[in-house]
């Protein structure tokens, strides 16, 4: 039964070819400086590029990148 001590829950993490990586359910992310940041939506997105104004939740800012040979 859900809830029960020492009942581990698994999370689905989906890691994206050009953009964020997905998270299932709620989540709870620390920060290196110790800040938290929570996000109760079904699937959150979480920014790798550090473009989006909301991060570490990602706003699609990423999709406004020029590639250049580097990224390639």
């Amino acid at each position: 039964m859900p809830g029960e001590p020492g009942e581990v829950t698994r999370r689905e993490v989906v890691l994206t070819e050009e953009g964020p990586v997905l998270v299932a359910g709620p989540v709870e992310v620390v920060l290196p400086d110790g800040r938290r940041v929570t996000s109760d939506r079904p699937v959150t997105a979480l920014c790798l590029c550090r473009r989006s104004r909301r991060y570490p939740i990602c706003d699609t800012s990423h999709r406004t990148r020029t590639r250049t040979r580097e990224d390639a």
